[in-house]
């Protein structure tokens, strides 16, 4: 690959004349061209109207939809319906759509991640994965991360980045608002195996299990700690956001499954969220788990299926699933049976 190359011509050249590659070359294509009337629109803010606002109802799995994510999802269905695609199925739709039975893609998108920031202009993206399936007709949306073909999302910030795996390691195309083209800005993302930085909503403490406040805990004790250093704690509230800065300078981003209600099995989607971030960070050198198993090893079991979701530095990923085992990595004590700390009771 050579700097500045455009994204089509990078597709192009990837997919060659194999059929299956040029499908999930062709719905890449077609994200990356919805993509750009978002971030478009995104731009506008309340020049486009109220885009924060409530519209009116729930999507397919309960939560409140804005303004905005009900028309950044009309633009990609809108757009995939002409591209080579078998099935859609998106955060906003109660079942995936039949689209192209001649085709074996299926994409699995979230058409606006962050929504919650709309209004106080943090930025906010399209998380997307392609996903082959056994046979053209086979109309099966329920597919493992394995089956992914491409995966990535495209980041609404400072600057429109379209961030993407195909399998080849994770490269970062920056939308040139000159030219309207996607261009290669960075190839071959690596993600430090060792970090200082973690990522969670610490105002869900009190709903965390022991494994996940022990973890805590022993970050935020610093030098004088079973860690023998001192973190950095952030929360953004936006997925894209989050593995955005972990790309960009390492870190680990945690999702845990919690007390309350709705959440015993974690928040994040598996198929349109947690799989395609899954495979960008492995392809980055980092790990994605549940704290239990491997995210992209999992089989859904439903379109909208929730997962709880930790994922960065390789290294930082392995010792929280440590404290799930019920192991504590620096073998000074259990996790489960450690002194007080701020989060434990």
């Amino acid at each position: 690959m050579r700097r500045f190359q455009s994204l089509s011509e990078y597709l192009k050249g990837w997919a060659g004349d194999d059929a299956e590659r040029r499908q999930a070359a062709g719905a890449v294509e077609c994200i990356a061209g919805a993509g750009r009337s978002v971030a478009a629109l995104v731009a506008r803010g309340p020049l486009a109207g109220a885009l924060g606002a409530q519209a009116g109802a729930d999507n397919a799995d309960g939560d409140a939809q804005k303004e905005l994510d009900v028309r950044a999802n009309d633009l990609l269905v809108d757009c995939l319906k002409k591209g080579p695609v078998a099935v859609i199925a998106s955060e906003e739709l109660a079942k995936p759509l039949v689209n192209d039975p001649a085709s074996k893609m299926v994409v699995a998108i979230d058409p606006l991640d962050g929504s919650s920031n709309i209004d106080t202009n943090v930025s906010v993206g399209t998380i997307f994965s392609v996903l082959e399936s056994e046979a053209p007709g086979n109309l099966d949306a329920l597919l493992p991360g394995t089956r992914q073909r491409a995966a990535g999302y495209i980041i609404y910030g400072p600057q429109t980045a379209l961030v993407m795996t195909l399998g080849d390691g994770t490269h970062i195309f920056t939308l040139d608002p000159d030219s309207g083209e996607y261009k290669l800005t960075v190839e071959n993302v690596r993600i430090p195996e060792v970090t200082r930085e973690f990522a969670i909503n610490a105002s869900n403490f009190r709903h965390w299990d022991e494994h996940i406040r022990a973890y805590v805990d022993d970050c935020l004790d610093g030098e004088e700690g079973p860690r023998g250093a001192r973190f950095n704690m952030r929360w953004i509230a936006s997925l894209v956001a989050e593995c955005h800065r972990i790309l960009s300078r390492g870190g680990v981003f945690l999702y845990p499954g919690d007390q309350r209600q709705g959440y015993a099995r974690g928040r994040l989607r598996l198929t349109y969220e947690a799989n395609p971030i899954a495979w960008l960070i492995e392809q980055a050198g980092g790990a994605a788990s549940t704290g239990h198993e491997r995210i992209l090893d999992i089989r859904p079991t439903d379109i909208h299926q929730r997962v709880p979701l930790i994922f960065g530095s390789r290294e930082e990923v392995a010792r929280i699933d440590g404290y799930y085992a019920d192991l504590h990595s620096l073998g000074s004590r259990s996790p489960l049976f450690g002194q007080r700390g701020l989060f434990r009771a």
